[in-house]
């Protein structure tokens, strides 16, 4: 009989990171009941919450940030590196790992390095459109390389998607088998009304000031329209837009949240989503099918805006500059996508549009580059 599929997942840090490596843990999980799946991670990241919550080991590595630009940080690299690749490799060691897969991030870098030392072969998975530091090291000898969005210049890439959560993955089940009854239940168990037109306006887990004031600025026209209004505003964030509510018609209909655990019923619920263009925002909605209107975060390497262009030139979703994102732009925008007499036929072209760049089994494609690495 043959040993059981032996895995060591890295990634870490974020979210980005984090959920599609808990996805992929999953499948893997269900196609082999009996598999050691360990996640090489930190105990300071995100991980160190998630993982343990999931039911999985982690076995922690140091921190090593990788500089983007000169700095002292430099000379401290060399030694940090050592030690967090000497934990990753004792990671493999311990658990008799026979493939590693790594989801980019400073946590793959150190076990790409111990892996290869071993001739133990790595799978990567890379979320953006432009890859990060650790996958355009790790892919000069991975064994597969899979990415989220056509077009990621990584060798011997191939596109899988991007794997969704749990969570995710059954909402898309469910619109599947009856869109209208899952859009209700989302509703109902936010206490939102299934009858009118809902706009979910979310900035990520921190939330986007230049989007929570240009939204909030358009409220009177937008609850004058008969929209209904779900807003995350990031933790910490949500008194501006309380205030920016008061003594507004129709207020009650703007449902002000600051972060929300559950966002499988904000997207249930939601005709149109606006928000930033992360990865796994802009894969999920066009696995789900939801128009969206995308506003790319100003800052960093622009992998946001490239993140979106290949659902917005399939007609899914609307491109926006965070600069010229204001009270104005979503008085003209938002309003005939959600009301009105071709609003509905327009949301239902774009929804289409968004789902025909989605890839629902994105966990199974990467699932197989692993087995087929493991059976190698």
């Amino acid at each position: 009989m043959a040993d059981p599929l032996s895995v060591l997942l890295a990634g870490g840090g974020t979210a980005g990171h984090v959920n599609p490596l808990l996805a992929v843990a999953d499948e893997l999980r269900r196609r082999h009941p009996d598999a050691v799946l360990t996640v090489l991670g930190t105990a300071e990241g995100l991980e160190a919450r998630l993982v343990p919550e999931h039911g999985l080991p982690l076995a922690h590595v140091p921190r090593v940030p990788l500089p983007r630009r000169p700095s002292v940080d430099i000379f401290r690299l060399p030694g940090r590196l050592r030690a967090a690749v000497a934990a990753a490799g004792a990671a493999i060691d311990d658990t008799g790992a026979r493939v590693v897969v790594g989801f980019g991030g400073y946590v793959s870098t150190p076990a790409y390095l111990a892996a290869r030392k071993r001739g133990i072969p790595v799978v990567i998975h890379e979320q953006n459109a432009r890859p990060g530091l650790a996958n355009r090291l790790g892919s000069r000898w991975a064994a597969a390389v899979a990415v989220t969005f056509a077009g990621t210049s990584l060798r011997g890439a191939q596109v899988t998607g991007l794997p969704l959560r749990a969570s995710i993955a059954e909402l898309v089940a469910d619109r599947a088998a009856d869109a209208e009854a899952s859009r209700r239940a989302g509703a109902a168990a936010l206490g939102l009304d299934p009858a009118l037109p809902t706009l979910l306006v979310t900035g990520g887990s921190s939330g986007a000031v230049s989007v929570n004031t240009a939204v909030a600025g358009a409220a009177p026209e937008l609850l004058a329209a008969g929209v209904q209004v779900l807003h995350l505003t990031g933790l910490g964030k949500a008194a501006p837009v309380h205030a920016a509510l008061e003594g507004v018609p129709g207020a009650e209909r703007y449902v002000v949240r600051e972060y929300l655990t559950d966002m499988h019923l904000a997207l249930a619920a939601a005709d149109v989503v606006l928000a930033r263009s992360g990865a796994g925002t802009v894969f999920e909605l066009a696995a789900l099918g939801i128009p969206a209107v995308y506003v790319p975060l100003p800052i960093g390497n622009g992998e946001q805006r490239l993140n979106a262009e290949g659902v917005v030139g399939a007609g899914g979703g609307i491109l926006v500059d965070d600069a010229q994102l204001d009270a104005a732009w979503i008085r003209a925008h938002l309003p005939v996508l959600l009301v009105g007499p071709e609003a509905a036929e327009t949301r239902a072209r774009m929804g289409a549009a968004a789902a025909s760049v989605g890839v629902p089994d994105a966990a199974g494609g990467v699932a197989a580059l692993v087995e087929a690495q493991w059976r190698a």
